[in-house]
């Protein structure tokens, strides 16, 4: 699974102008299904996002997780973020899960964060969104679940 997390200070997404998602202080996710990926990928980047720690404490540093501040989450599936633009003009959505798996895969995220006590609403999977968000920082961070395939490195080499 690959998302982006951005802090915000307010976020709401609708559809056909009918608001299906709104929240105040919290993280707006944008999360895209990728065919590699398996349940307990999906599991992983759930506790990752509850856990990771962008809302600053007392002394202004990163510390707290969404569940320490008291965050709200807006999780929109979003699946142009498994677009791969390496080749051409055009970007390939061949690492896409098909429908109705990003379906599921998304609705097992948002199920996984409120099962960490998180509140947490959606838009709507599949449909023709308007998501309008304050970005508070800005704060935006790219996750991905299962990391890319290839020869695993060390931590310091390129």
């Amino acid at each position: 699974m690959r998302v982006v997390v951005q802090r915000v200070s307010r976020a709401e997404v609708r559809v056909g102008g009918e608001c299906v998602g709104r929240i105040g202080h919290g993280l707006l996710v944008l999360a895209a299904s990728l065919r590699s990926e398996t349940e307990a990928d999906v599991d992983a980047i759930a506790q990752k996002i509850a856990e990771y720690r962008v809302f600053e404490d007392e002394q202004g540093k990163m510390n707290l997780s969404a569940r320490d501040a008291g965050a709200a989450l807006l999780v929109v599936s979003q699946f142009t973020l498994a677009a791969d633009g390496e080749k051409g003009r055009r970007p390939s959505f061949d690492a896409a899960s098909p429908p109705e798996l990003g379906r599921a895969r998304v609705e097992r995220l948002v199920e996984r964060l409120r099962a960490f006590g998180l509140s947490v609403e959606t838009g709507r999977f599949g449909a023709a969104m308007e998501v309008e968000l304050v970005n508070n920082g800005p704060a935006t961070f790219i996750l991905e679940r299962p990391r890319s395939s290839g020869p695993s490195r060390s931590p310091g080499s390129p």
